[in-house]
């Protein structure tokens, strides 16, 4: 295995959000250009040039795709969050560039859910029930949409409910919400962390939208073990590459999985070693053999409003803050706000962290919007 240099060039990040990507693209010595749907200033300061669309659709990607590819020397792309109900979209940047991460197809093939929780009964890994055809009650059931991300659209089943797009039935599993990062290289995986993960309601129809992780659990050896053991064997099933995440409820011993995320997800953050390099090593075919272990614990929330507000000019943001959003956005009830980073020695100190600085964000914001000072 050789541990060939990054070249520092050119790369597009593509996301719902690509300040994450822009930041860790930045910091491993590249040229980062964004295109995202929010805009947000951290996003823009950090990028080489970014630009802002309404949607990952293709009609709204491709002019922002093709901008940068007529004025700048770039060839190779990387991918967040987002393209779950937009993968035309990710076979067109796949089209023009270098695609490091999992192939589009491989995208698309985790988001065939017959066929994920197939494979899982098969490989005898645990999942909580599913259905997909209407359950005649609603004892137990969640609703999930077949293409959402973040917890979207998924809610308690109601059997008098219209349901208008694809969708599949859950049984809701009793447990705490997990996640592992992992890297992988087509054929083997190589776990970065484990995690806990918490989620928010925000109306009826999003009952379960992802809010915050940690990089600190109670999982005891032989549960990583087991975990360990089934991510090999899924990596090579759905020769997935570069930086993932698999979730799955914890329930006394048992682990039950719900889904793989083939991207690089929100607990990239959590971790120092420099995982944007690793991601596009593992993308190759590398998986490196070292990497560190964290210093202490890191905790992510994401603040979502209550109402709709517009964010005051010269507001100042605490330091923990990211994904800022510029002055005089309006952000509507129940999208994003910012997002928060906080790190301490102990995990309880680091929620005790997010828990005031939340707190604090919301308190000034709630103080513009009644008082506007």
């Amino acid at each position: 295995m050789t541990n060939r240099p990054l070249d520092p060039g050119y790369i597009l990040v593509v996301a719902k959000s690509a300040r994450m990507l822009v930041q860790a693209a930045r910091q491993s010595g590249m040229k980062p250009l964004a295109i995202d749907l929010w805009g947000d200033k951290d996003t823009q300061c950090c990028a080489e040039e970014s630009q802002q669309i309404p949607s990952l659709a293709e009609e709204h990607l491709l002019p922002a795709l093709e901008y940068f590819i007529n004025r700048y020397p770039v060839t190779r792309a990387i991918y967040g969050s987002g393209f779950e109900r937009c993968l035309k979209s990710l076979a067109c940047i796949n089209d023009r560039l270098t695609l490091l991460g999992n192939h589009p197809d491989v995208f698309a093939k985790l988001h065939d859910k017959t066929a994920f929780f197939s494979l899982l009964g098969t490989l005898g890994i645990p999942y909580p029930d599913v259905s997909f055809h209407r359950p005649n009650s609603n004892e137990g059931w969640l609703i999930k949409p077949t293409q959402s991300q973040g917890g979207v659209g998924i809610r308690r089943y109601r059997p008098s409910e219209y349901i208008e797009e694809p969708n599949y039935w859950q049984k809701y599993q009793e447990g705490e919400p997990h996640s592992v990062l992992f890297l992988a290289d087509g054929n083997r995986s190589q776990i970065i962390g484990f995690n806990r993960q918490w989620a928010v309601a925000l109306s009826k129809k999003d009952e379960f939208i992802f809010s915050g992780i940690i990089n600190s659990t109670d999982l005891a050896c032989e549960q990583k073990h087991r975990l360990s053991e089934w991510l090999d064997v899924l990596v090579s099933a759905l020769s997935l590459k570069g930086l993932n995440s698999l979730d799955f409820i914890q329930y006394r011993q048992v682990s039950y999985v719900l889904e793989i995320n083939p991207r690089p997800p929100a607990s990239m953050q959590l971790y120092d070693a420099d995982l944007f390099t690793r991601h596009l090593k593992a993308c190759q075919g590398e998986l490196l053999e070292h990497h560190p272990n964290p210093i202490g614990f890191k905790g992510y929330q994401i603040l979502y409003a209550q109402d709709e507000m517009q964010i005051p000019d010269g507001f100042i943001w605490p330091e923990e803050v990211v994904d800022i959003p510029h002055a005089g956005s309006i952000i509507s009830t129940g999208q994003p706000i910012c997002s928060i980073i906080t790190q301490s020695q102990e995990p309880d100190k680091v929620l005790e962290q997010l828990r005031i600085r939340q707190e604090f964000i919301i308190n000034e914001l709630n103080r513009f919007q009644i008082h506007g000072i």
